[in-house]
């Protein structure tokens, strides 16, 4: 009987290690997992939060014309509103739109509206273009004629003021030509780099036209 109870002891003892240290293993096991899940995630939440405080997105410019021509190119930074090719680039689109004269009511309409878009307010360049266009209406010309604008240069005379030199050609509404003609202005500009998205979309240096002339080459 002794020897039988003693067995049914060991035997006993030995289930019980066996269940108790199976589930000290899986316990052991979890905490392993758990401990190494936990790191894991630490690790990629500090990675994305280096990740986002080193991390510097910087776009690519690309400027264009009226006709979605490449005018200028370039990666932006700080300095790209200072970038004297970008400025004059700026102000060879914006004296094409003010020139030109289509038979397009629709193109005519945005191109008259990216001229004031890039014009600074109550300033004198706002009154000498409100009175080209009363005294050139744009819409009245295209019913007989057109008008094309070529841009021969763009020459800064100091680090605000430039002058352009350019051409005319009128048609009539068959395409013959009516008359060539040579220009010459001198354009004042200031920089005003624009925060808000409805402004980058129209005028994305902040560029704005504070003072303009010209007058026919003869």
């Amino acid at each position: 009987m002794e020897r039988t109870a003693e067995n049914l002891y060991i035997a006993a003892r030995h289930e019980w290690d066996e269940r108790y240290g199976g589930l000290m293993t899986r316990a052991t096991n979890w905490r392993r997992v758990a401990l190494l899940g936990g790191a894991t995630a630490f690790l990629a939440v500090g990675g994305l939060l280096w990740f986002a405080a080193h991390s510097r997105v910087v776009p690519f410019v690309v400027l264009v014309d009226q006709l979605a021509r490449p005018v200028a190119a370039g990666v932006a930074d700080e300095t790209t509103a200072n970038d004297d090719r970008l400025k004059r680039a700026a102000l060879f689109g914006w004296l094409e739109n003010l020139r030109m004269v289509t038979t397009d009511g629709v193109a005519q309409r945005k191109a008259i509206d990216r001229v004031y878009a890039q014009i600074a307010n109550a300033s004198p360049a706002q009154t000498f273009v409100s009175e080209f266009y009363r005294a050139n209406q744009p819409f009245t010309l295209a019913q007989t004629e057109t008008i094309a604008v070529e841009v021969r240069s763009v020459l800064a005379t100091s680090d605000r003021t430039y002058e352009v030199e350019w051409d005319e050609t009128t048609r009539d509404l068959y395409g013959a030509i009516k008359s060539r003609e040579r220009w010459k202005g001198s354009f004042t500009i200031a920089l005003n780099p624009p925060k808000d998205e409805s402004i980058i979309r129209i005028n994305p240096l902040g560029l704005y036209i504070v003072n303009a002339s010209w007058t026919k080459v003869l």
